[in-house]
């Protein structure tokens, strides 16, 4: 069996047991392996818009003899989907180029679970995901190589999150995610760092990261107050 790092391992958690996913930017294909070898997903798409990038993720399919199961194609998004998915993966990107993927990719996606994990700005994500008629049903925190990752599963639906539910996660506020308080840790060294740069030279910026520090502050003595009770 394949083994997953936690980042991928997150979000092998969040894929739901389908007959057809599609991983979106496939890169080496760990996780879609992963995927048809646990037989989680009956089938896989491997889609990347670069075709080098494909390669690997055909190379390593069919070592693992998966190749039955498996479909390769080279395409911007979900323009290169063969077939309906029933679970798409889109992660380690930009939130604006997840957000691109899923807007231009509409005509394609359908009633699709969108399985997501933004490397940065993922409230903006989170923002865009309300706007184009998805809701949040599920998230977690994964700490790999050193960085956090927020991973979600959105499906289609109308939802409305506060400014605490976009930065920290309407889920894992709900659930009180155990990681949740470093993740806020992090996030607010992180802030506020960005707040001094932007003081000097950016006033518009560094009102709007005030507003998610104090916003991040007020969680984190939320969480501590919840630990103390």
């Amino acid at each position: 069996m394949i083994e997953l790092d936690e980042r991928l391992s997150m979000l092998a958690a969040l894929t739901p047991a389908c007959p057809v996913a599609a991983d979106i930017g496939a890169d080496h294909g760990f996780l879609g392996a992963w995927l048809l070898q646990s037989g989680k997903c009956g089938r896989v798409q491997f889609l990347d818009i670069s075709e080098p990038s494909l390669r690997k993720a055909s190379r390593l399919i069919r070592r693992l003899g998966l190749g039955a199961n498996a479909v390769f194609s080279v395409g911007d998004g979900a323009a290169a989907l063969k077939e309906p998915a029933d679970a798409v993966v889109i992660a380690g990107m930009g939130a604006s180029t997840i957000e691109g993927i899923i807007e231009r990719g509409q005509p394609f996606l359908g009633d699709a679970a969108l399985i997501l994990q933004p490397n940065i700005n993922v409230d903006s994500l989170r923002r865009a995901l309300v706007r184009l008629g998805y809701e949040i049903c599920d998230e977690n925190l994964a700490r790999a190589g050193g960085r956090w990752y927020v991973g979600m599963l959105a499906k289609r639906g109308h939802a409305h999150y506060s400014q605490r539910d976009l930065l920290a996660g309407p889920v894992l506020l709900a659930r009180r995610h155990p990681s949740l308080a470093g993740y806020t840790r992090f996030r607010l060294t992180v802030q506020r760092k960005a707040y001094e740069g932007a003081v000097r030279s950016d006033e518009a910026r560094a009102a709007e990261l005030l507003e998610e520090i104090k916003c991040w502050e007020e969680i984190e003595a939320w969480l501590q107050a919840s630990d103390k009770s």
